[in-house]
């Protein structure tokens, strides 16, 4: 057997799909099921007066995401292995050798990954809020209202092709260091269940540090699945700031959410954190719909 085995061969590319499938659910699993059960299960009480969600995920809910999880990470799979394909063909600027532009690009590379990625994710995500895209495209992931970690790759599928395919695009013109694309997969996921995890974990004036205020996090995105219209962006907040799509409401329930005195109030459960800073969500996708259907008419 020859080895690195031909990936044209259809029986190797679908092993090698297959290789990739357990990779991408493993990481999901593993780093979405530690922030579950971190938050929400060992430190619960710890961490109660920063949930954001006005009621607690149901079940259903949740096995929803995970369905819809598992056909994103196929889909996720696929496109790592097309990608291994074109760097066996020699199509891609994926380099193993770091001599070959030094030690400083590989940082480089990375924060110019992920500005393109930000910026082709952002434009992408407007377009998505689109009536006619969102009912086909969207509208699978707002259905988690009140999010989850376990939302993060919880996906329509033609959504999920649209994600899965600027990585490829990117390394066809961009080089990268083999571990430096291992990185950047590894923040994407991470950063996804965080801003998912609908509880606030960055400190107190995060979004007043010089480096804080232009990293999203799980209030920044929360506000995006109760309010639909605002917090567009997947990594960082400078898009939203320059193009005025950042919600107005941010600042002060994350103020709200990491006051040391705020404790959670038992009675009222988390619903008039957003009811104090004036804010009526946005109850379902369908809603939503409604509004963008009315809007468009």
């Amino acid at each position: 057997m020859n080895f690195p085995p031909d990936l044209t061969n259809p029986v190797t590319f679908l092993l090698l799909t297959a290789i990739m499938f357990l990779i991408v659910v493993s990481r999901y699993l593993l780093i979405a099921g530690l922030f579950q059960w971190w938050f929400y299960i060992w430190k619960k009480q710890k961490w109660a007066h920063r949930r954001l969600g006005k009621k607690p995920v149901d079940k259903a809910q949740l096995y929803k995401e995970i369905r819809w999880s598992m056909i994103t990470s196929v889909l996720f799979a696929l496109a790592g292995a097309f990608t291994v394909l074109l760097w066996q063909k020699g199509y891609t600027r994926i380099y193993t050798t770091v001599a070959d532009f030094g030690w400083w690009y590989l940082p480089v590379s990375l924060g110019v990954a992920m500005f393109i990625h930000e910026t082709y994710y952002y434009w992408l995500h407007r377009w998505m809020h689109k009536p006619s895209v969102f009912r086909v495209v969207h509208k699978i992931h707002h259905d988690s209202s009140t999010t989850s970690a376990w939302t993060a790759f919880s996906f329509h599928p033609l959504e999920g092709i649209l994600q899965a395919i600027i990585l490829p695009l990117t390394i066809l013109f961009l080089p990268m260091h083999v571990y430096v694309l291992l990185t950047l997969l590894t923040i994407m996921t991470f950063s996804s269940v965080i801003n998912h995890l609908e509880i606030e974990i960055y400190p107190q004036g995060f979004v007043n540090h010089p480096l804080g205020k232009w990293v999203i996090g799980a209030t920044h995105h929360s506000l995006h699945h109760k309010q639909f219209k605002y917090n567009y962006g997947l990594y960082f907040t400078f898009w939203d700031k320059w193009k005025h799509t950042e919600s107005p409401m941010f600042q002060s329930l994350f103020a709200k959410k990491t006051s040391p005195e705020i404790m959670e109030n038992k009675k009222g459960g988390v619903e008039p954190a957003y009811q104090s800073i004036g804010l009526v969500p946005v109850s379902s996708a369908e809603e939503y719909q409604n509004i963008l259907n009315e809007n468009n008419q």
